[in-house]
């Protein structure tokens, strides 16, 4: 019994570790794959480099073109994609 004794701060450290730092991390990382899931044509987008621009086109193989100006499209990978600023209604 004074063996199991020893691990309970270890126990406790652990479940700390796990609500305070693994969990929210682990959120955060389905809310941003959600928030990439669901950008369509129209959106005005931040990318992790800073750029702000209107999605143009959603490709497959898990890109997306960016119009960063009139006539300057560039291809994004989803993931880098940081924020979405405004986004567009749905089509009915």
């Amino acid at each position: 019994m004074e063996a199991f004794g020893q691990f309970i701060p270890l126990i406790l450290i652990f479940a700390i570790m796990y609500f305070l730092l693994i969990r929210p991390q682990q959120k955060k990382v389905k809310e941003h794959a959600a928030m990439v899931s669901a950008l369509r044509r129209g959106d005005q987008v931040v990318t992790q480099g800073g750029l702000i621009g209107k999605v143009s086109k959603v490709k497959e193989d898990n890109e997306i073109e960016v119009e960063l100006a009139e006539g300057v499209k560039v291809r994004v990978v989803q993931s880098t994609i940081a924020q979405v600023l405004n986004k567009t209604e749905p089509a009915k």
